[in-house]
Order: C-alpha cells, then structure tokens, then sequence
C-alpha cells in the first residue's frame, strides 16, 4: 500500500495537515434532510450537536442550510443565510476556534460566511454551476474550495443520470474546473466525487472502484458517502440503518486516498481513520 503523501491546506492562516485523514461533521441547519435525525431545528439541538461532533473528534464542522437531497425544496437565499446566522451565531458561541466549512451552492451566501462568521472552508455541491461568480468569489475569499461533481442540480439530479463513460465525464469536469480556478489564482482546491449526486448506484460503485485514480489531479479528495442511497438501496433498508455501510464505505474511501470523511457519524468515522492509520504504519514493512 503506498504511504500517502502530506497534504496541507490554509485554513485561516494555519496549515490543516491531511497526511492524516481528517473527519468533517456534519451540522444540517435543515427541515428536510434525507437522514431525519441529522435535522437540527432549534437552539438546543443545535447546541448539542456541535458539542456531539466536537467532542467526537472531527477536525472541521460543515454547516448547511439548504437540504441537497433528490427533488428537495428549494430555499431562498435570504432564508438559507437567516439559517446559517443562527447556526454560526451559536458556533461561534461555543466553539470560537473551530475550523467551520459551509454546505452551499451560492456566492453571497459563501460571502457572509467568510466575511460575518470567519468560516474557513467553502463546500459547494455545484462547483460553481450553480452561481457564476462562485469561483470568482472564492479566489477574492482567498479560502479553500470543495467542489463536487454534480450531473444536474438537487431538484433533478436523480430522474435520469446517464454518462456514456463516467469516469472520463467526471475527470474531465475536474480537470477544467481545476484549470479555471487556478487562472483566477484559487490556491486550495479539494476535489468530491459527488456520491449519489446525478448517478445511480451502478455509478457510484464503479467511482468507489476507481477512487483511487483521483490522485493524478494531486488535490485533497473528499468522501461524502455518509447513509447515502448506495448503501441502503443496495442492502434494502433505509437511512437510519445505514451506520454499518457507512462505516464499510468509509473504510474502502481511506484505502483508495480519501484524505477528508464527511460524515454524520463522527465517533465511528474516527475510529475508522484510527483503525487504518495503525495499519498503514506496517504497509510497506513486507516490500
């Protein structure tokens, strides 16, 4: 197994060391997001999630307020920052130095999360589609960009995903994508895969297969595969029931290069990380 090389990325000035892999909570802001009990509504569960993924050992905490489920509603920009200001608010609150990304397609958005709340990371499931001045705000931002590969957007992205070959399809909108921020002068750049974005579960097994291949780009690489559709539709059973895939997933993600986990599950995602680190110190013991 090859040792992974160090790979850093400039989170508020300090160097985020992903030689080991890092686990992102997630924090859904959200009335309707596919996992029901991700949901934080209030105050208090708001609170006590963020206290959960702390003290569970994620290394970053990805805010969202507009749900990407398949044919979720959409969500006004002005309602989407109402309830992010109160999410971050309350972040901010309880853990001040927090490394915070945040889940959201749209440039002003990204904008007031950077500029009123320090958030350090901004994860766009559109990789710039969505907004065009995504990209350009992001190289003014001078913060690190998560972009997903998306066939589609969240309202359709599921009625009939089809690629004549996908692995060529989503290396090459990467491959452009990357070359366009770089010209605007955008330093940190990690790349996701997009499971369950636009694809059937045929499409994100052989992505899983081939994850490895997103190396060549030579970026941080994202894994989001957390409770997803590939893992329940594929075993017959639903959202709630998905912790063990996920975990089985998770595991497969680090083998191939997956450098961040994002997850609901922070405490067996760590674990997980532990669990593959301790192996990798022997890998190259036999060669």
């Amino acid at each position: 197994m090859e040792t992974p090389k160090a790979k850093y990325i400039n989170v508020n000035g300090t160097l985020l060391n992903l030689s080991t892999p890092c686990v992102m909570g997630i924090l859904n802001i959200t009335p309707d997001s596919f996992y029901a009990d991700s949901r934080m509504q209030t105050e208090k569960e708001i609170v006590q999630r963020i206290e959960q993924i702390v003290s569970e050992g994620a290394g970053i905490i990805d805010i969202g307020a507009y749900s990407s489920r398949p044919n979720a509603a959409d969500v006004s920009a002005q309602e989407e920052m109402e309830r992010l200001r109160l999410g971050l608010t309350i972040l901010r609150r309880i853990v001040p130095e927090a490394i915070v990304s945040v889940d959201t397609f749209r440039a002003d958005v990204a904008r007031m999360c950077v500029e009123e709340f320090g958030v350090a990371i901004i994860n766009d499931i559109a990789a710039g589609e969505m907004d065009a001045e995504m990209f350009r705000t992001v190289a003014r931002l001078n913060v690190p960009y998560i972009m997903m590969h998306m066939q589609g957007t969240p309202q359709d992205m599921q009625q009939h995903p089809h690629y004549d070959n996908l692995l060529k399809e989503v290396f090459q909108y990467f491959a452009r994508k990357v070359q366009q921020l770089r010209d605007l002068g955008v330093k940190d750049i990690i790349l996701d895969p997009g499971f369950g974005f636009g694809k059937t579960v045929e499409h994100n097994y052989e992505l899983l297969a081939h994850l490895e291949e997103f190396r060549v780009f030579e970026l941080p690489l994202l894994a989001g595969v957390s409770r997803k559709s590939m893992i329940y539709r594929l075993l017959g059973t639903t959202p709630q029931e998905a912790l063990n895939g996920t975990t089985v997933l998770d595991t497969i993600c680090l083998l191939k290069g997956a450098d961040i986990l994002r997850v609901h599950d922070v405490r067996e995602a760590v674990e997980t990380v532990k669990i593959v680190e301790a192996m990798r110190k022997y890998s190259d013991s036999m060669l």
